[in-house]
């Protein structure tokens, strides 16, 4: 006997990465589009789904509010959005996988409390292989502690709003604890001295339409090592959200990472 398909839901759908997830989900037999919810006034609501992103009619229409049954939602929308979905998702049971980044400091509190209720997975990053650029650069801080100078560099396409990347935060945070420092500087301006030991450096670029990349730079005296990740498309990550859509279904009440999909 085949695996039900399972009905996906994108919040976001028409914005680059949820555009992309429908043409995905539509190459993959193990999964349909059951909804696709996008913001209130958006000129293209009520609108099939389908046709809006490129793929030809799904009989899925592009709605303001979650008013068809599906099995997972998949969040790429601003924090306010995301935020105005936990209710709807903790009501009616319904898992959610969080790509969207940005959030303050409580509204991630509020994304994590859910967890008592459904299965979230929050990520800064859905790619697999950007969380294992995280494994390897955690790898290298505690190998390397504060004997390297430690730099971190994302570009992403000019029309994000949040700086520095979610993924460069949480990269910071990884060699925060390995090397058991807070200093974290973004960026540098003016007579700043020597750079001190155990300071971390953030660095944003905002360019064209690049979809993202992060290097981490460990200099030493006489040698340096890189670690990087660059996306060439928007793919790595829309496959990475659909494997943690098929990974969270049926799952117990918790807040997931992408380090639990991966083993």
């Amino acid at each position: 006997m085949s695996a039900p398909v399972l009905s996906i839901g994108i919040h976001g759908a028409t914005g680059r990465m949820g555009t992309r997830l429908i043409q995905l989900i539509q190459n993959d037999p193990a999964l349909k589009l059951g909804a696709a919810i996008d913001r209130v006034g958006h000129k293209q609501i009520g609108q099939d789904a389908g046709v809006v992103a490129g793929v030809g009619e799904l009989g899925v229409p592009l709605s303001t509010t979650l008013d068809r049954d599906v099995d997972v939602i998949i969040d790429f929308s601003l924090p306010d959005g995301t935020l105005a979905l936990l209710d709807t998702c903790v009501a009616r049971k319904i898992p959610l996988v969080i790509g969207t980044t940005g959030f303050e400091p409580e509204q991630k509190k509020r994304i994590e409390a859910v967890g008592d209720k459904i299965p979230v997975l929050l990520s800064p990053n859905l790619s697999r292989a950007v969380n294992l650029l995280m494994k390897l650069v955690g790898e290298a801080a505690r190998a390397l502690g504060d004997s390297a100078d430690i730099e971190i560099v994302e570009r992403h396409h000019h029309f994000k709003k949040d700086a520095p990347s979610g993924t460069a935060l949480r990269l910071a945070d990884i060699v925060a604890k390995a090397i058991e420092s807070e200093k974290l500087v973004h960026g540098r301006h003016g007579l700043v001295g020597e750079r001190p030991r155990g300071e971390i450096g953030l660095h944003a670029l905002r360019t064209g339409d690049n979809p993202g990349e992060h290097t981490v730079v460990f200099g030493l005296m006489g040698e340096c090592l890189e670690l990087s990740h660059r996306a060439l498309n928007r793919d790595g990550f829309a496959r990475g959200a659909l494997d943690a859509a098929k990974f969270l279904a049926g799952k117990p009440a918790r807040v997931y990472t992408m380090s639990d999909l991966l083993g």
